[in-house]
């Protein structure tokens, strides 16, 4: 089985592959005051828990937006698979011959989900990944990635309108019925969440006219569900696209000498 881990802002993911599919998903939080130790165990507690053996692993490949936590995250899981990481970064950029632009700064999940969905369509597509960070990752027929557009996430949104305003409540990721907003609540659901709903509409439209061309648009990220709204814009929802993204490398990894 592959051992798939995608260290992110809010969340940290492992996924396991066997049998070809991902049969298990483990979320955990982004704690910036964790240990190594605190980590292995919550993993090894997880693989106990699902009756999963760690000597079953066959791989490991991680990849972070957050470098505070990678030699962290890397240990524990090194310490529990007993096995060496493949980390995703410009060193396996250069030596998988991936044609990335700027490879010291662009989220090595971007390039995880760039990966994934040229695997899977061989065409222009938009990427829209709803996580801590809302991206646009755009990427041509070739499988280069031509452009990435970057804003504040749904819940980073609020959580700073929250967080910087001393009389307005943190309030739940839910799509107001108006976006007349008849109490404090509904009027940021409304502000933010529907504001959100026009700016991704406006972004595809945006991209589409610089590009001259339509092209599919591949949405993944834990946040997509809610935007129900901009579902006709969808053509496919990939909740696992970082993951495919990051065993696709693995077996390009191992398939190219050192």
């Amino acid at each position: 089985m592959l051992i798939a881990v995608d260290i992110g802002n809010s969340n940290v993911v492992l996924g396991i592959y066997q049998a070809a599919t991902w049969t298990h998903t483990l979320r955990l939080e982004s704690a910036r005051e964790a240990s190594a130790l605190s980590f292995s165990l919550q993993i090894a507690d997880y693989l106990l828990e699902q009756n999963l053996s760690a000597g079953q692993a066959s791989g490991l490949i991680i990849s972070s937006v957050v470098p505070d936590l990678t030699p962290l995250v890397r240990q524990a899981c090194e310490q529990v698979f007993q096995r060496p990481a493949t980390m995703l970064n410009a060193a396996l950029y250069e030596r998988l011959k991936l044609p990335i632009l700027r490879p010291h700064e662009i989220g090595a999940d971007l390039v995880a989900n760039a990966v994934a969905a040229f695997d899977k369509y061989r065409q222009t597509c938009i990427i829209i990944d709803f996580g801590t960070a809302l991206t646009f990752t755009t990427l041509n027929d070739q499988g280069s990635i031509v452009g990435v557009s970057i804003a504040p996430g749904l819940k980073t949104a609020i959580h700073a309108l929250y967080q910087n305003t001393a009389q307005l409540p943190e309030v739940p990721l839910e799509l107001p019925e108006t976006v007349l907003g008849l109490n404090t609540t509904h009027a940021i659901q409304a502000g933010v969440m529907l504001g959100y709903v026009g700016m991704v509409e406006k972004m595809i439209e945006r991209i589409r006219r610089e590009l001259n061309r339509n092209c599919r648009v591949v949405v993944t990220g834990g946040l997509s569900f809610v935007m129900r709204p901009l579902a006709y814009l969808f053509d496919d929802i990939v909740p696992h696209l970082t993951l495919d993204g990051l065993r696709l490398l693995y077996e390009k990894s191992e398939q190219q000498p050192d």
